[in-house]
């Protein structure tokens, strides 16, 4: 393979894998805070906390995606 294809499918996998820690970690915050109120709405706790973890952890990985490929392309464009 070409060195450059190489830098790009590690930069995506690596950004990738940056959003899917980001977004799980941001969804658990979010669900902390949301349980930590001292009335918690009913959409709060009927959330199943595994799944939303997962909805967050997807999100990150898909903006960890784009972002990768948003800045690959914009790097390619201006050379």
């Amino acid at each position: 393979m070409d060195r450059k294809i190489i830098r790009l499918c590690l930069f995506i996998v690596s950004c990738s894998a940056v959003g899917l820690v980001v977004g799980g970690t941001a969804a658990q915050a979010e669900l902390n805070q949301c349980l930590g109120v001292a009335t918690p709405t009913d959409e709060c706790l009927l959330q199943d906390p595994m799944v939303k973890t997962v909805e967050g952890m997807g999100m990150g990985l898909l903006a960890g995606v784009g972002a990768s490929v948003g800045a690959v392309w914009q790097i390619w464009q201006n050379k």
